[in-house]
Order: C-alpha cells, then structure tokens, then sequence
C-alpha cells in the first residue's frame, strides 16, 4: 500500500482520515524524500541531454563569439555608464519628484473637488433664497412693477454669477499654491525616507510574509526530523530483537531470520498458483471476506502463535465506533485488531488515557507495517503484535500493547471470515 501511494503520490481522502498526526507527518516525510528523488532523476536526465546537444553542437561546428571592444576584451555595458546615459543619483531624484508631483496632485485634486462642492452648495442655497425672496415680494407689488422685479431679478443673479467666478478663481489659485507646497513637502519627506530606510511599506509586508514562511518552512523541518528520527528508532530496535523480517532500504545488508524467510516463501509461491486476483482497493465486505480468506488464512492471519486458536485480540469488519465501544471501559493499553474496510490490512485499535488511537496496518504485500507509523516489516500479524508488547509503537505516543481486548458476542464478530 505505501510502494502504491508513493508510486501514485496521492492517498485517498478516506484513508488519510484513518491515520493520526504522527502517521501523517512519517507519510508525508517519505512522500517528499519520493519527490527529491524524481527530480534528482529529472535534473541528472535534463543535464545528460544537455551535454549531449553540445557536443552535437561541437560537431556542427556552431558556436558563440562575444562581441569584444576595442581594449580586445569582452564588451560589456554597464547601465548608467554608457554614453547618454544618466547617472543613477539622477534617475533616482527624477523618480522621487515625480512621485511627489502624482501624490500633490492627487491631494489637491481631492482637495478642489471639495472647494468646489462647498462653492456650489453656497451659492446655488443662497441664490433659492434670493428667489424665494422675490417671488414672495412679487406677489405683493403691483403688476406694472412686475418687470421691473424681474430686471432686478436678473441683475441679482448676475452679481451672484460674477461673485461666484471670483471666488472659484480664488479657490482654484489657493490649491495651485497648496499642491506646489504639498509637491515639495512629498518630495522632501520622501527623499529623507530613502536616506534613513531601505525597505518601504510593500518591502515590509514582503518581509513580514517571508518571517511567516520560514517559521512555517521550521516547524514542517522540525516535524520532519521527529519522523525521520522515529523511523530510525524502530528500525534500530527491530534489527537488535533480530525479529523483523525486512527493512526499509535506509539499513541494507540485514536480513530475515531462517524461519521467518521460509514462511515469507512458502506465502509467495501459494500467491503465484492462486487465481484468486485482488482488485485494487476493498469495495464491499463481500470481497474484503473472499481477500481473507484467499490470502490471510494461509498466512494464519488472527491465530495465536503455533496453535489454531484464534487470537483473543482479534476481531472480524467491525466499524471505528464499535471499537471504541468495546474499548470504552478498558484500562490504557487494551487493544484489538480488526480487518480494515479502507486498505488491504488491519486497524489496530488502541485504548489510551485520554481516548482512542486507530493505526493502520497495510497487509497488502508479504509481510505486515503499519502505514506510515515504523518501517519494520513483520512476517505475520502476530509477530507485529508481539513485537510492541515490548517496544513502543511511537516515541511521542509511548504505545504499549498491555493487554487485548476479546469477544462480547455470541458468535464472535469474526465469525463470517472462517465460515
């Protein structure tokens, strides 16, 4: 299952949902040491074809033949120093003013936008005034004065007009005067800024993501090396018990021990004369059912060591909730194990202090690991589970299968696997 996920990299959401954190840290530590090793691959592939194409290119004849100056050493150009070239001090000043010209005119835009509202709202409120006046007073004089009323009239609003020019020309002179203060105000203020600082607000929001990322880019590390080093840990404790039987490429040269590599080759050459075909994933209990037993009954998959009694730990596809339930009430260290309906495997269902753990057991190959937790391969699920009677399933978990949890039916709930 995990030469799969690798080979895929991808895991299905379902199964994802199954491991704990520790197991998805270890996935994720191997899925990227997966990914360097492609795009090792890829660069070594990209760099031969790279040097194939120049010698073909060699063979060709064609090459590059750089443009040299009259000292007969290369010519190169330098910004700011060519002729017609202007010194950086003023470019740099060149941009800094004209910044300031945008931000004064920008301010005194806004600022005009304003004095022109507060022009218009005054004169046009007390040209309605004017008018109310004199259409109140119009009605009183007689109709032979109504001309002249409306002369005055005219006359009023003209006067109103011409004041309201004048005061528009004021404005519009008071905000040239104020944008051009403005404009060397920014100018100053932005050329001292540049002096005292080298980073600007959207340099500071870059630095301040950049903070984020890296402590970010630190805790995935940190994570990462607690995987690594808890892989390492199994590992070394499974070579000194001399029980497992295999390992992870990380320590090559040990090997299995006599009796476990002939069980491991008896398992393989039944496999070869088996027509039974495993679809890729399990899909129905129906098939779950038939995988059992077409391939782990063989295997004495659930019997205790050297007997055929079914192992008290053992249980049939019975769901997490149901698990937990019969673990409700048992001290910390009661475990079961129970056939998956996510992975070709096993779920080992642990009782700790403060609740439950569930780790998968990928069953899918010749031996038995957990998914993502050690990578220490056991011949059979009984080896696995004698193993961490003695050593801790994960460093920061402590994991000790203490004591297992058996039956409470009546027939047991493994009942359809050995029908």
């Amino acid at each position: 299952m995990l030469q799969q996920i690798l080979r895929d990299m991808y895991i299905d959401p379902e199964l994802l949902a199954e491991l704990n954190e520790e197991q998805k840290q270890i996935l994720f530590y191997k899925m990227r040491e997966e990914q360097l090793r492609r795009w090792k691959e890829r660069e070594e592939k990209a760099r031969m074809e790279e040097a194939m194409l120049r010698k073909t290119a060699r063979r060709n004849g064609k090459h590059v033949q750089w443009l040299r100056g009259k000292d007969g050493e290369v010519w190169v150009w330098v910004m700011g120093e060519g002729p017609g070239d202007k010194p950086y001090e003023q470019i740099s000043e060149e941009l800094i003013a004209e910044r300031a010209r945008q931000q004064a005119q920008k301010e005194a835009e806004e600022l005009w936008r304003q004095k022109e509202a507060e022009i218009t709202k005054k004169f046009r409120d007390a040209m309605a005034q004017e008018k109310a006046r004199i259409v109140a007073e119009k009605w009183k004089i007689e109709i032979e004065d109504r001309k002249a009323a409306k002369l005055e009239e005219e006359k009023i609003q003209e006067e109103l007009k011409k004041r309201e020019e004048e005061e528009r020309q004021k404005g519009e002179e008071q905000i040239r005067q104020q944008e051009e203060i403005r404009a060397k105000e920014l100018y100053l203020s932005l050329k001292q800024a540049q002096q005292h600082s080298q980073h600007s607000d959207d340099d500071q929001e870059w630095e301040e993501q950049l903070r984020r990322s890296k402590a970010a880019d630190e805790e995935r590390s940190h994570k990462a090396r607690r995987a690594r080093d808890e892989y390492r840990r199994q590992s070394l404790h499974a070579i000194q018990k001399g029980r497992v039987a295999g390992l992870s490429n990380l320590f090559q040269g040990t090997s299995l021990n006599s009796d476990q590599e002939i069980k491991l080759n008896n398992n393989s050459a039944s496999s070869l004369h088996n027509i039974w075909e495993r679809p890729s994933r399990p899909f129905s209990q129906d098939v779950i059912i038939r995988w059992f037993k077409e391939e782990q009954i063989p295997r004495r998959a659930g019997f205790e060591r050297n007997t055929n009694r079914i192992a008290q730990w053992f249980h049939g596809i019975i769901s997490r909730q149901e698990a937990e339930e019969l673990l409700m009430n048992k001290s910390e260290g009661t475990f079961l194990v129970r056939v998956s309906e996510k992975i070709w495997g096993y779920a080992l269902s642990y009782r700790q202090q403060s609740g439950f753990k569930h780790f998968l057991v990928d069953a899918s190959g010749d031996f038995y690991s957990f998914l993502g937790v050690d990578p220490n391969r056991h011949a059979t699920l009984t080896d696995l589970i004698d193993f961490h009677k003695e050593e801790i399933i994960t460093s920061s978990g402590g994991e000790l299968l203490l004591e297992p949890c058996g039956q409470q039916k009546n027939p047991p709930d493994y009942s359809p696997l050995f029908e």
